[in-house]
């Protein structure tokens, strides 16, 4: 794994407006009608709550004249006593419409995260290789884990906490003109602007802080998760204590980062405090001034307070749900940022189906065609490989690591496409094919097989998932494992560890050749499958292959030799070019690379015999 790269980290720098602009589809479905109307509704009781918010200060006023001046009668009720009844009423609509609003909202802000979240699940499986092998898995997840959260609160915090405050803001300062005069319009729309002004400059200058704690965090979790990963490495090495080191080197950096943020969050703080303080003092002594002279009465003197005390809360609230709303922004830019990564393999919109059962047709012919390929453009891995297989035949691909030998089928299986030529399936080149078709016609078994942290029983199914426990255990003998299996106090439903580490590698090798079988694929890709085994091991994983391979066209690619002498044709690759091709005999009597290869291996065998005989006691 690799930290996130400089590049990485200046694309974080996303324009709000485009990632609000991202999120408004989630927002207004363009065909989910239920969904916009829980919207619509939500928005009518925001501003009806509204309304009645404003007016509760109004009617407290009046009862405080009413009271100043004696009381009088309104059918039957004093009135003082009936403005009390509405006032009471007003609170109680204004606390119950907030409430109906947020019941009704509250399943299309989780409905939203949901279809997020499984989205970019769906888009990251989508991407190709190259994407993944680029990127670190714990930073990808975290990106999304933190962006799906952000989506909740910025529908939360943003659309029922900030709008609403600025609606009550102009609504408070156009009731005040009314009531009033300009002068207090003026001095709280001038306070309400420069809180809000003051409030997005700071927060904004504090969003560069919080991305670097975003990195950070990033980099201590692919950290810890590649250490854990590596666990039996780090034990090997003795090498504790350094990644306690890296990691904590990591976390230090965190802490400071947070550090300078809660520092930060005080400044904002303070300032906005500020602001309303000097608000509230300017307007109080304008007021006071107003009642001595008797322009105002005490009741209006008591709104007008209560009006900045309203303005106080939530614009107070303001400051901090506004550094969340920002904060959440840039963890949903980062998200967003993944959901655009367009995948390098496409499916053309006129893509083919292929078969990909052997029951469905028979095994697939295979051909490559003046193909050239690389990694990178300046960086050439095969040059002019050409070769094919016929249907239910069978090639082997050698030579030395870096030739090329897996490039190969990374072709087939169209992990990436060539740079030139053609790699054709029954006569299409598999760019024709659906990706999902193609894939499903071939099988592969790995040289490190990689199993979920599931069942032994699961892990075979997931080569044709809905199989039936027969199916699975019959796949399972063909693999020559069922009896194993079968040993297991919990049988298939043993769990197998993370990536499969309860289990041997000839274990693990037969349930990835048990899963191929189920899968049923019309081409076989033995990708080093048994290079990582003992020779023991390896004779008998050989007999479970010579099975699944049986019938279907099957490429294998392997470093020893051994293990490909009954193929119908040999490939020695070397420098990314076919060099010799042939049968094992013919390659032989050749005496060229292959020849030396072959004698190389084979007194490697002769030393591996005569030891193991001198451990027995016998003459080497």
């Amino acid at each position: 794994m690799t930290p996130p790269s400089s590049s990485d980290r200046a694309a974080l720098g996303r324009p709000v407006h485009a990632t609000l602009r991202a999120l408004l589809p989630y927002l207004w479905p363009r065909h989910d009608v239920g969904t916009r109307a829980r919207v619509v509704g939500a928005c009518l009781l925001l501003v009806a709550a509204k309304i009645a918010t404003i007016a509760v200060p109004y009617v407290y006023s009046l009862v405080v004249d009413a009271l100043h001046h004696g009381p009088g009668t309104m059918d039957g009720l004093t009135i003082p006593m009936a403005l009390i009844v509405g006032y009471g009423m007003l609170r109680l609509m204004s606390a119950g419409m907030g409430e109906w609003r947020d019941a009704l909202f509250a399943p299309v802000r989780f409905h939203i995260s949901s279809v997020a979240a499984m989205r970019s699940f769906r888009h990251m499986h989508a991407l190709s290789l190259r994407f993944h092998l680029d990127r670190q898995s714990g930073g990808v997840t975290r990106a999304i884990a933190r962006g799906t959260e952000a989506i909740e609160t910025i529908l939360r915090v943003g659309v029922f906490n900030i709008v609403p405050t600025l609606i009550e803001a102009l609504m408070v300062i156009a009731v005040i003109w009314r009531l009033f005069d300009w002068r207090y319009a003026a001095i709280m729309l001038l306070a309400v602007a420069a809180y809000v002004g003051f409030t997005i400059g700071f927060t904004s200058w504090r969003i560069g802080i919080r991305r670097e704690m975003n990195e950070i965090n990033s980099e201590a979790s692919w950290k810890a998760l590649d250490s854990l990963l590596n666990y039996e490495t780090v034990k090997y090495f003795g090498n504790e204590e350094h990644e306690s080191r890296r990691y904590e080197e990591t976390q230090l950096r965190y802490e400071r980062a947070a550090v300078r943020t809660q520092l930060s969050l005080n400044g904002l703080n303070f300032g906005q405090a500020a602001i309303i303080a000097v608000t509230l003092t300017v307007v109080m002594l304008l007021a006071a001034h107003d009642v001595g002279q008797g322009r105002l009465t005490v009741g209006r003197f008591v709104l007008i307070n209560t009006y900045l005390m309203q303005l106080y809360l939530p614009l107070n609230f303001l400051g901090s749900i506004y550094s969340s709303l920002r904060t959440s922004l840039v963890d949903l830019e980062q998200m967003f940022r993944l959901m655009e990564e367009a995948p390098d393999v496409k499916d053309r919109p006129d893509a083919i189906e292929l078969p990909g059962r052997l029951d469905e047709a028979p095994a697939a012919a295979i051909r490559f065609e003046h193909v050239r390929f690389g990694y990178r453009p300046d960086r050439e891995i095969l040059h002019d490989v050409s070769f094919s297989v016929p249907a239910g035949g069978r090639v082997a691909i050698v030579g030395p690591t870096g030739a090329g030998k897996s490039t190969i089928s990374r072709l087939l299986f169209r992990f990436y496409d060539v740079t030139s030529g053609r790699v054709v399936i029954d006569g299409h080149d598999v760019r024709a094919y659906r990706q999902a078709a193609l894939r499903a016609a071939i099988g592969v078994v790995p040289q490190d097989t990689v199993l979920f942290n599931d069942t032994i029983g699961y892990n075979i199914a997931y080569g044709r998932l809905g199989a039936s426990q027969e199916e699975i255990e019959h796949a399972a003998r063909l693999a020559q494992i069922h009896d194993f299996i079968a040993s297991l106090p919990d049988g298939y439903a043993t769990r197998v560890g993370e990536r499969g580490l309860k289990l041997s590698g000839g274990e693990k090798q037969r349930v990835a050749i048990a899963r191929t079988i189920l899968k049923n694929p019309r081409i076989l890709i033995l990708d080093e499958a048994t290079s990582a085994l003992d020779t023991h091991t390896e004779q008998e994983i050989q007999v479970a292959l010579r099975t699944v391979s049986a019938e279907r066209t099957t490429v294998i690619i392997a470093h020893r030799l051994s293990t490909v002498i009954d193929a119908d044709e040999i490939l020695v690759m070397g420098d990314g070019v076919i060099k010799e091709r042939g049968t094992h005999r013919s390659l032989l009597a050749r005496d060229g690379l292959y020849a030396g290869m072959w004698a190389a291996q084979a007194e490697e065998r002769g030393e591996d015999a005569g030891q193991a005989a001198v451990g027995a006691g016998l003459p080497a």
